[in-house]
């Protein structure tokens, strides 16, 4: 059985549940705290199509960084978006969770158990 990846920031209490969540399904977990260990460009690029979405989709966009940036903007490309994420990964929405090559945002967290 493959691990069960969880992108995670414990001062999140999304992040927190989510990881709880999984605990109770005794899942096997690696935790990957995205802000000391931010995924690549190509890492993220890969996250995103797992999850289906566009890269904006995956933006925190009640970050400081996020205006301060002007991220609002739509003049983005998705590999900028990606890079931005990348270089600013307090930008990346979480908890995002990672089983057999599919991918849910943990928010709510109840959302993730349809991979698990």
């Amino acid at each position: 059985m493959s691990k069960t990846q969880i992108y995670h920031n414990p001062r999140c209490s999304k992040s927190r549940q989510t990881l709880a969540l999984l605990t109770e399904h005794q899942e096997d977990i690696e935790i990957i705290e995205y802000l000391n260990n931010t995924p690549t460009p190509a890492e993220l690029a890969k996250l995103i199509e797992q999850l289906g979405i566009s890269p904006r989709a995956l933006l925190r966009k009640t970050e400081a960084e996020y205006k301060e940036l002007g991220l609002k903007n739509d003049d983005f490309t998705a590999q900028q978006l990606i890079d931005i994420m990348c270089q600013h990964p307090k930008l990346i929405e979480r908890p995002i969770v990672v089983k057999n090559g599919k991918a849910r945002l943990g928010r709510p967290p109840e959302s993730v158990a349809d991979i698990l």
